[in-house]
């Protein structure tokens, strides 16, 4: 590519499931007297957007105008949230609903390695709900691209209603699918399944022509414009009608792969609306996914990284 597209005019609102990924790495130099598991001894804390927030967090640090549209607690934790979008130059409209907990994951570390997470959560409550999406027709003309970011966690229950008035907007709508049900994105502009998701939906392939088959038929019958197929170590398949595009994984070094669809699709939407074909837009998602999987935890991509 001769220069790098003009990322910083692009608009992007991303709405979805917003969680804060906490932290904690230690020393591991002993095994619990009380039961037969590892003590770490905590020396560290971090905390980062997770969820819907680092899609924002990722289109931000590409240089995008970044919105985030999305539900968390009245607490500690959802004040830790608004405290690190405002530190990342990302536009917060989240909604803050007393009768919940912000999402957490928290991660122990010891040694560079995982030893546990634990999840808090609760879903988000109606009248939250029904705020969030008149507020999302209302930012609607102010972006250019709409990322629906859904973990399954209560935030995106109306999430049909969201992609036919997007998509009667005339917005590029891109959704990160979950759940055992694609029907309620029918209509939207891409989906951006990982190979487990799309099990989930059309079953498992033995060969590469049932593959092709299988995605092509679910992207007819939810009237998408493409499908993207992440791959991990094999890479990436658009599928359009127009045909196929094969990308190879671009990763040197896999480090950790939290957060890297996270990455894909805010790099995507972010090239997709400077006006990239789908094929340069593909081609630069996959390249930035393989920059985040060597870094630690949920990571982001620059612009000079992606284009250096």
């Amino acid at each position: 590519m001769s220069k790098a597209p003009a990322l910083e005019k692009v608009r992007i609102l991303v709405a979805g499931d917003v969680m804060l990924d906490r932290y904690w790495f230690g020393d591991v130099s002993r095994i619990s007297p009380e039961a037969p598991v590892p003590v770490v001894r905590i020396e560290r804390r971090e905390a980062r957007l997770g969820g819907a927030a680092n899609v924002a967090r990722n289109a931000a640090a590409l240089g995008a105008h970044a919105g985030l549209l999305g539900i968390i607690g009245a607490d500690e934790a959802g004040a830790e949230v608004e405290q690190l979008l405002q530190g990342g130059g990302i536009h917060s409209y989240l909604k803050h609903d007393n009768a919940i907990s912000t999402i957490i994951k928290l991660r122990v570390i010891g040694r560079q390695q995982q030893m546990v997470r634990i999840d808090f959560e609760e879903a988000p409550s109606d009248a939250v709900l029904r705020n969030k999406l008149v507020q999302f027709k209302t930012l609607l003309p102010e972006y250019d691209v709409i990322v629906l970011s859904d973990y399954n966690k209560g935030g995106l229950v109306d999430v049909a209603e969201m992609i036919a008035t997007a998509r009667a907007a005339g917005k590029v709508v891109m959704v990160d699918p979950k759940g055992d049900d694609f029907s309620p994105y029918k209509g939207a502009t891409v989906l951006t399944p990982n190979k487990s998701e799309l099990k989930r939906i059309v079953g498992s392939w033995s060969s590469e022509e049932q593959l092709i088959t299988k995605a092509q038929n679910l992207r007819s019958e939810l009237q998408l414009d493409a499908l993207l197929l992440t791959r991990s170590e094999e890479g990436m398949t658009l599928f359009t009608g127009e045909g196929i595009f094969n990308v190879q994984a671009s990763a040197r070094e896999v480090y950790d792969v939290s957060g890297a669809g996270d990455t894909v699709i805010a790099t995507m939407a972010a090239m997709l609306g400077s006006g990239a074909g789908w094929q340069e837009a593909v081609e630069t998602a996959n390249r930035a996914g393989g920059i985040v999987v060597g870094k630690l935890g949920t990571a982001t991509v620059t612009r000079d990284e992606l284009f250096s």
